[in-house]
């Protein structure tokens, strides 16, 4: 098998960065997902929070903001968004202060 050809051709990802207190969250600053095509921010942050399965992650996504890309989409129905393979999805928590 060619590059071209291989087990992992079309198999693609999509990095979801973490802010403030969803890094803190998450203990990480990054995660990256596989996908096959374009998925949904939904189930993009349903994966989200399989990977880090805890109350304060969940509290902490239900108020960030979200950018896909560098488009804002938190005010758009997460089911009706689509995430491209190759994006970068910002997770950004409130921040205090100005």
């Amino acid at each position: 098998m060619d590059a071209t050809t291989g087990p992992d051709q079309g198999r693609e990802t999509v990095t979801v960065r973490y802010w403030a207190g969803a890094r803190a969250a998450a203990g990480t600053a990054e995660d990256t997902f596989e996908v096959d095509g374009g998925t949904t921010l939904a189930d993009l942050v349903g994966r989200v929070l399989e990977r880090h399965g805890d109350d304060r992650m969940a509290r902490t996504v239900a108020v960030c903001s979200v950018l896909v890309g560098d488009q804002p989409v938190r005010s758009q129905d997460p089911a009706t968004v689509v995430v491209e393979p190759g994006a970068v999805v910002e997770l950004l928590p409130p921040f205090a202060g100005g």
